[in-house]
């Protein structure tokens, strides 16, 4: 099983975030985290150790629970990895069969 590439860089902390979480929240441990956020105890567990990234949803959970922004969140367990954005293309529907693209939109292309 090969790493996530959040978890081999150096910055990367997620004691720090979960930490301020349980300061923030005035919780007394971990499992008292995961109530708040809804999740397994393993979870929470499986993050400290490194074992597991903190995925979007959960970062997601962090946010609406809490009400930290985002890049707070993420400056807090030191990620500092770059943003993919989707093309353009990605994420439009597809054109009907017989219309035109819409302007700026490239054609369907089929394999």
């Amino acid at each position: 099983m090969t790493q996530h590439e959040l978890i081999d860089q150096t910055t990367y902390d997620p004691n720090r975030l979960l930490d301020t979480l349980l300061e923030k929240m005035n919780l007394k441990n971990d499992a008292a985290l995961s109530r708040m956020l809804e999740v397994a105890p393993p979870v929470i567990s499986k993050i400290r150790h490194r074992r597991l990234p903190i995925g979007a949803s959960l970062l997601i959970r962090m946010h609406e629970t809490t009400g930290m922004s985002i890049r707070d969140l993420r400056d807090l367990m030191g990620d500092r990895r770059t943003k993919y954005r989707l093309s353009d293309a990605q994420g439009k529907p597809k054109p009907v069969e017989g219309t035109q693209p819409a302007p700026n939109q490239q054609p369907a292309s089929f394999h």
